[in-house]
Protein backbone atom coordinates (compact mmCIF):
# COMPACT_ATOMS: atom_id res chain seq x y z
CA UNK A 1 0.00 0.00 0.00
CA UNK A 2 1.00 3.17 -0.55
CA UNK A 3 -0.09 7.02 0.79
CA UNK A 4 1.99 9.64 -1.22
CA UNK A 5 5.38 8.77 -0.79
CA UNK A 6 5.20 6.32 2.35
CA UNK A 7 4.87 2.57 1.31
CA UNK A 8 3.23 0.33 3.95
CA UNK A 9 4.29 -3.43 4.17
CA UNK A 10 2.58 -5.68 6.32
CA UNK A 11 4.17 -7.93 8.17
CA UNK A 12 5.60 -10.79 6.38
CA UNK A 13 4.02 -9.94 3.55
CA UNK A 14 1.56 -11.08 1.38
CA UNK A 15 1.12 -14.32 3.58
CA UNK A 16 1.26 -11.79 6.77
CA UNK A 17 -1.33 -9.72 5.54
CA UNK A 18 -3.55 -12.98 4.60
CA UNK A 19 -3.07 -14.44 8.01
CA UNK A 20 -3.73 -10.92 9.87
CA UNK A 21 -7.21 -10.85 8.06
CA UNK A 22 -7.88 -14.35 9.24
CA UNK A 23 -7.25 -13.57 12.75
CA UNK A 24 -8.98 -10.97 12.47
CA UNK A 25 -11.91 -12.54 11.36
CA UNK A 26 -11.72 -15.72 13.67
CA UNK A 27 -11.40 -13.28 16.94
CA UNK A 28 -14.40 -11.60 15.78
CA UNK A 29 -16.51 -15.02 15.17
CA UNK A 30 -15.05 -16.00 19.09
CA UNK A 31 -16.02 -12.91 20.45
CA UNK A 32 -19.13 -13.07 19.00
CA UNK A 33 -19.65 -16.58 20.41
CA UNK A 34 -18.47 -15.83 24.26
CA UNK A 35 -20.73 -12.75 24.05
CA UNK A 36 -23.97 -14.62 23.26
CA UNK A 37 -22.80 -17.28 26.11
CA UNK A 38 -21.99 -14.58 28.56
CA UNK A 39 -25.64 -12.65 27.61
Amino acid sequence: MRFGNMEIRPLGGGLGCLLMILFSIVASVVLTVLLNLVL
